[in-house]
């Protein structure tokens, strides 16, 4: 905080539903679980003799990058929290499948 006031501070007062709290943070679980099959990845091919760097790089650019769509949701956007649920729990099912 270099001027001292928090990010927080600025934010303006939004009254959320139960049902938006609860969408809002499933969303944010199921891209946390996109990220966790990542990691997945990358301990699996870390743990190989020859780890493919290409491989774990990849995956923590894809890493990065949920990290970036996790900060752009928006809790009153019910269709982008509604389409980022399904995209990102799918996401997260295709990855692990990949390295079982």
């Amino acid at each position: 905080m270099p001027n001292g006031i928090s990010i927080t501070d600025q934010l303006e007062p939004h009254e959320w539903s139960n049902e938006e709290t609860a969408a809002y943070e499933a969303a944010i679980e199921a891209i946390n679980g996109a990220v966790g099959a990542y990691s997945a990845v990358i301990s699996a091919e870390e743990a190989k003799a020859a780890p493919d760097q290409s491989v774990i790089e990849d995956a923590r650019a894809a890493q990065a990058q949920l990290a970036r769509e996790r900060e752009g949701l928006h809790s009153s956007d019910r269709e982008q929290i509604a389409a980022a649920r399904a995209r990102y729990a799918q996401l997260a099912r295709e990855v692990l499948a990949g390295i079982a």
